[in-house]
């Protein structure tokens, strides 16, 4: 297998509403990364889509709506859909792609318009089981405050610490001109937003976002043809869980941890990349991590499922800064999913913010001597989980 460098990111401004169509929208992120990695379309050999659900755009199969928008024509095009992960899965498509031989370099493409989706919930709601589990009812925040409230029940953490989380991140968001929300908040703020789903309140949700993210991918080979410092890609790994949430409550799978507080496939995921990147530590030779976490409750399971801190210790580790931009393990420096959530392109985004990490290149939000980065991903109904490591030398 070759190796896989990623050469360009473009980036748009994440935003509420755009006054645009979805095709300027693509165009706009294929402008965006063809100009930073000083390229053009016509030196790309393959086009990787990422989308998610249909309706939030209300276009189905969108990929044939904006194939020449994103220089697709006449070349080989492929469309991924893994919910939430689509954005890292595409990635990992088009790392094959090059790894295999077939391509020399991919264009990898996400975008998408929740903010102007009326109620995202409501198509989420449509993922689930028709007869024994959507009418509870079960949408994408319900179901992962069952896994909050699991999770303080089994680890002892608090509506503190999930607050804290959204502090953090919110802070980290005022230092990166792209994140949606760019507004600083206490831990009393997140206390007294509106409750969405116990535990999960306003302060604790990722908003609805329109934006988007592209990448571009090559072979060791031409890795010199582009200006950038390239980031190479040294490890990928991807897991699935069972579709049925009662099947994922209480009980114990692989380990101790197999239950709905933690996230097994989050962890095989991540140790796939580890043990390909050659990680034996991650707690270690992690320098910095872009972990999906739409909810702040997530990213307190996700940071100990991947291994940056042991089982029970997130919530202790996080009250004494540990996760902070300048802490020991950073976490989410660009704001993370709390702070922009282009559904198609989040997952994306984390490699995207991981590469510009490693090579020096993440503005205000850089990580001091960050070498090697995670970046992770969730989708559907936090059923499928990926994770790619990615390192500058």
């Amino acid at each position: 297998m070759r190796e896989v460098a990623i050469v360009g990111i473009g980036q748009t401004k994440h935003s509420g509403k755009r006054d645009d169509t979805f095709q300027d929208l693509i165009m706009e992120t294929t402008r965006l990364v063809l100009e930073d990695a000083q390229t053009t379309i016509d030196k790309i050999d393959a086009v990787v889509f990422s989308m998610a659900p249909d309706a939030l755009i209300g276009t189905v199969h969108a990929e044939r709506w904006i194939a020449d928008t994103m220089g697709a024509q006449g070349k080989p095009c492929m469309r991924v859909n893994t919910g939430g992960v689509s954005g890292l899965s595409a990635v990992q498509v088009a790392y094959y792609h090059i790894a295999s031989g077939m391509f020399d370099t991919v264009l990898v493409i996400g975008a998408d318009r929740v903010g102007e989706s009326g109620d995202a919930q409501t198509i989420l709601n449509r993922i689930w089981d028709p007869i024994y589990e959507r009418a509870l009812p079960l949408n994408t925040i319900t179901m992962l405050a069952m896994s909050a409230i699991r999770f303080m029940e089994k680890y002892g953490a608090t509506e503190e610490h999930m607050a804290l989380v959204s502090v953090k991140s919110h802070n980290n968001a005022m230092l990166n001109p792209n994140a949606h929300i760019r507004k600083r908040v206490t831990v009393e703020d997140v206390l007294k937003s509106r409750m969405i789903a116990y535990p999960i309140k306003l302060l604790d949700s990722c908003p609805k976002t329109s934006g988007g993210c592209a990448l571009i991918l090559t072979a060791k080979d031409n890795v010199k043809s582009f200006p950038n410092k390239p980031a190479w890609i040294r490890g990928i790994g991807h897991s699935s869980e069972t579709y049925w949430m009662g099947d994922r409550l209480g009980l114990k799978l692989d380990n101790e941890h197999g239950d709905h507080a933690d996230s097994i496939a989050l962890t095989r995921a991540a140790w796939q990349a580890y043990k390909a990147a050659g990680i034996k530590d991650p707690r270690r030779e992690i320098d910095v991590a872009e972990l999906y976490a739409p909810f702040s409750n997530i990213e307190l399971h996700a940071v100990q499922d991947v291994g940056l801190c042991d089982y029970g210790e997130a919530h202790k580790l996080l009250e004494k800064g540990w996760f902070d931009i300048d802490g020991e393990m950073p976490v989410n420096p660009s704001g993370g999913v709390l702070c922009a959530n282009p559904i198609a392109a989040t997952a994306m985004i984390r490699v995207a913010e991981a590469a510009l990490q490693v090579t020096g290149r993440a503005g205000g939000h850089q990580v001091e001597k960050a070498k090697r980065a995670l970046a992770t991903g969730i989708g559907g109904d936090h059923q499928f989980f990926g994770a790619v490591v990615v390192e500058a030398d």
